[in-house]
């Protein structure tokens, strides 16, 4: 095996990354060495590569980027059991302390001590990466792996989807990036009536439209409140993924959701959001419920079945495969917005 490897690495506080020569990490008794066979660019990755104020207060240079990935298990420490070598796998990339309440008592993604790969910890952005076995998640080998490259951010979908009852409800996906247009997919399969994808790119819009949303609105062209009521026999809708963490989106989200309704919020917004609480939370009856990552490990497991029923439509979702080395192609596609997921890949070891 290799001694050294590529990475792509935040080497100084600035926007860019910069392709450098690293170690192959060492692994520890309850750890495991992947090779890299596809990674994705998130969002989080895109943060850090701009330097916004987020990265500039989370992220200590160097450090190797990247978080969502699929490859190859080639070595295992000596306590690890229920990984083989050989084995291909994706990751749960909140590295938990296993011991604190929350952990404990089955909330670990919620765990306050959590390191996050690329974010606390070298990532996946690299031939070669170490976690801990538990955060393995073995993968049907015959998926693509650029595909089982994209699990992670789809159950961040999936926990937002599923957080609720959505048989036979009429749900607004808010925020049709790579996760909201995941959520419409995901709506779609789990037996919503009505989907309705929200956002302000023609290009997301028209990607959701093909993955079977049967609504599509740009609050740009058309005004949401009324269009969604009209939707919805003048109700509002049952159910608000909000995945944009724009607070205009959030305050016309709280205003067409149903009365006695639910809002499940992925988007961060990046300032203090002001609404009214009386009259569009307390006299509404709503129920609000916040996501953070997957829950470990029910998430991966009706994410896993998902992709194994064929109900969901990864191949329109990830619409770019780039190769390692076109990384700033890929990147300069996430900040267009006219893509889905982009996957980079690396090659099988000959």
């Amino acid at each position: 095996m290799k001694q050294t490897m590529i990475t792509l690495s935040k080497c100084a506080p600035q926007r860019g990354a910069e392709v450098k020569e690293k170690p192959v990490p060492e692994i520890g008794e309850d750890d495991i060495l992947v090779k890299v066979l596809a990674t994705s660019i998130c969002g989080t990755d895109v943060h850090i590569y701009q330097w916004d104020a987020w990265s500039q207060s989370r992220i200590k240079p160097p450090q190797t980027m990247g978080h969502e990935f699929a490859g190859r298990v080639v070595k295992v420490g000596t306590r690890v059991k229920q990984v083989s070598l050989g084995d291909i796998v994706t990751a749960e990339t909140h590295i938990v302390c296993n011991e604190c309440e929350f952990c404990r008592s089955g909330n670990a993604h919620i765990c306050q001590h959590t390191s996050v790969l690329g974010v606390d910890r070298d990532g996946a952005f690299a031939e070669y990466i170490a976690i801990p076995a538990t955060n393995a998640i073995k993968a049907n080998p015959s998926t693509p792996v650029e595909y089982l490259s994209v699990l992670e951010p789809l159950g961040n979908a999936v926990h937002t989807v599923l957080a609720q009852d959505v048989v036979g409800k009429s749900i607004a996906v808010v925020g049709c990036g790579p996760i909201g247009i995941m959520a419409v997919d995901v709506a779609k399969a789990a037996g919503a009536s009505l989907v309705i994808a929200v956002d302000l790119n023609d290009y997301r819009l028209a990607l959701a439209e093909q993955i079977g949303a049967d609504a599509c609105i740009n609050p740009k062209h058309t005004d949401i409140i009324e269009t969604v009521k009209s939707l919805t026999q003048g109700l509002g809708v049952d159910v608000v993924c909000e995945m944009s963490g724009n607070p205009i989106a959030i305050k016309q989200a709280l205003s067409y959701l149903k009365y006695g309704g639910h809002m499940a919020m992925l988007g961060v917004p990046s300032q203090e959001v002001s609404i009214n609480i009386a009259n569009d939370i307390v006299f509404k009856g709503i129920t609000i419920y916040g996501v953070t990552g997957r829950k470990m490990y029910s998430t991966w497991h009706q994410s896993l079945a998902l992709v194994q029923s064929n109900k969901l439509h990864l191949d329109k979702i990830v619409t770019h495969v780039l190769p390692f080395e076109k990384y700033e192609d890929g990147f300069a596609l996430m900040e267009s917005g006219n893509c889905g997921k982009v996957v980079l890949t690396f090659k099988e070891e000959e």
